[in-house]
């Protein structure tokens, strides 16, 4: 069981570490809180993830909190909640104060645009990870490519999509049981 300070200062390193929002950190949360320090299996952390994406707030913090309350209960969620977020408020508020002078050099709008390509690296790394895990079968597969071209190209809300993904694993999973 990790003390309370080890939980914030882990979630510190991963929040300073980690650009470009909660997506880009999954694969951070991975590597620390399931390969080096135990707090979690993959499945598990898996399931936080769904659960992050599906309730309010930023997929990484959410997911911080669950890691947390699973390790050392409301004080362990809220150390783990501060430790992720501590890092951006610090940055924020310095870039906050700076960004007006410099936004408009060239060489921090290059840096800006490599910055983005990076995240969009790791998000894929996750999107590939995540999928490797979570489709098993042709139902699975079925339901994330309906899913993708639902909100990637018929502006259907995720919202709806992540409700009707799930009550198509239910039916999946019932129709699974009546054939067994």
């Amino acid at each position: 069981m990790p003390s309370y300070l080890e939980l914030f200062f882990t979630f510190v390193r991963m929040g300073m570490c980690t650009f470009g929002g909660g997506y880009a950190m999954l694969p951070i949360l991975q590597r620390e809180v399931v390969e080096k320090h135990g707090w979690a299996t993959e499945d598990e952390l898996m399931d936080y993830y769904a659960i992050g994406q599906c309730t309010p707030g930023v997929i990484a913090v959410n997911t911080a909190t669950f890691i947390g309350y699973k390790t050392r209960g409301v004080a362990g969620a809220i150390f783990a909640t501060a430790g992720i977020i501590f890092p951006s408020l610090v940055i924020i508020i310095a870039i906050a104060a700076f960004i007006q002078q410099f936004a408009h050099l060239p060489v921090v709008q290059h840096a800006f645009s490599g910055i983005r390509i990076a995240v969009c690296a790791l998000v894929l790394q996750t999107v590939w990870k995540m999928a490797k895990k979570g489709v098993v079968d042709t139902p699975t597969a079925a339901i994330l490519l309906l899913t993708f071209v639902a909100v990637a190209f018929l502006n259907v809300s995720p919202v709806v999509m992540v409700v009707v993904s799930a009550a198509a694993g239910i039916l999946v999973g019932l129709i699974r049981r009546r054939r067994s």
